[in-house]
């Protein structure tokens, strides 16, 4: 369906709702009347196209965030366009309330928004970021391929009467191979399920060898090394998370934004605090969880910020400190990145959590 009017020499703002194939195009100018509405495929030339011809005077235009938001948006960069990424679930909010949803009335909202600058901009990161977390959700992905196919093993075993024991540790693989190498009835079971966990162990072991050459290759990765509990995968997740230190005014805030602070509702006479959120993203606060969690039992080398963990998981539990302790750990690699300095083992314990 299409729609057009003649540009105006005023101002114009577009949006964009954005599919895999089509994407539904709606330019407004300044007062919010509508100029053009058009579905196009979902290329970055033909929407450049279509914006230089309708909206000359384009003052900015913007797209939701979502799983191509980030390739168009570079893309639309690359091309000289003012694009701005809205945060898709602020934009959501407001989209929510029209009366029927579909990619055109989702495109005009989104125009309207832009148009009137009430929206949140989502940052998108850059393409190195990018690469960083596609390689560390791949190495994710296969961990728990693998940890199936192991689950697998053990339960279909169960049921045929033999028993390997827990799937945690070493000792589970050479267990199944050995019953497989005495009981020959097990292998129309077990073969297939051998086969497919050697080939995800390879690739796993190839994945990890490219993660840990990527950490000794960069710096700042090295340097937020230095922070006991912190290894390469959870300095490369957080590198990813944050892409440019600079963003933050202050290290404090690196807390909030992982969603590693407890969520606070207030209204009137009712109030809570619950839980830390569940934004951004969930496999850096696991590493972070888990960075915690050495720090405060494996440590060989005792230190303050170790000192002080052990102190407050006595005081507000094991759960709550290792949740502090892990928002402590981002924001002293957001301070190391930031000032390009190293972890001080000397330094005076924390005063908060």
């Amino acid at each position: 369906m299409t729609k057009s009017a003649a540009c105006t020499a005023g101002k114009t703002y577009a949006g964009l709702d954005v599919s895999l194939k089509e994407t539904a195009v709606c330019i407004v100018d300044d007062a919010g009347r509508i100029l053009c509405e058009r579905m196009l495929p979902t290329d970055p030339q033909v929407i450049a196209n279509c914006l230089g011809r309708h909206a000359p005077a384009l003052e900015r235009f913007g797209l939701e965030s979502g799983a191509t938001s980030a390739w168009l948006w570079r893309e639309f960069r690359a091309l000289g366009l003012p694009v701005v990424c809205l945060d898709s679930r602020h934009a959501h909010r407001v989209l929510s309330m029209k009366r029927n949803k579909n990619d055109r009335n989702d495109a005009r909202g989104l125009a309207d928004l832009v148009r009137m600058g009430w929206y949140r901009e989502a940052r998108v990161r850059s393409l190195d970021a990018q690469l960083i977390r596609s390689l560390l959700l791949s190495r994710q992905q296969l961990l728990q391929s693998r940890r199936a196919i192991e689950n697998q093993m053990r339960g279909a075993l169960k049921t045929l009467g033999v028993m390997t024991g827990p799937t945690k540790g070493r000792g589970f693989m050479p267990r199944v191979v050995e019953l497989r190498a005495d009981n020959d009835w097990l292998g129309p079971v077990l073969d297939p399920l051998l086969a497919a966990h050697a080939s995800i162990a390879k690739q796993l072991k190839a994945m990890s060898a490219s993660v840990l050459d990527t950490a000794r290759r960069d710096g700042d990765v090295r340097r937020m090394m230095t922070v006991p509990g912190v290894g390469p995968m959870t300095a490369l997740a957080f590198k990813a998370a944050i892409d440019d230190p600079q963003r933050f005014t202050s290290s404090t805030k690196v807390g909030p934004y992982l969603g590693l602070t407890p969520r606070q509702y207030q209204s009137g006479e009712s109030e809570w605090i619950g839980g830390i959120g569940k934004s951004n993203d969930p496999l850096l606060r696991s590493y972070l969880y888990e960075a915690a969690g050495v720090l405060m039992t494996r440590l060989r080398r005792s230190c303050p910020l170790q000192q002080w963990a052990l102190r407050l998981a006595k005081r507000i539990g094991w759960k709550r400190a290792s949740i502090a302790v892990a928002r402590k750990l981002a924001v002293i690699r957001h301070a190391i990145w930031r000032d390009g300095t190293v972890f001080e083992w000397s330094t005076t314990e924390p005063a908060v959590a």
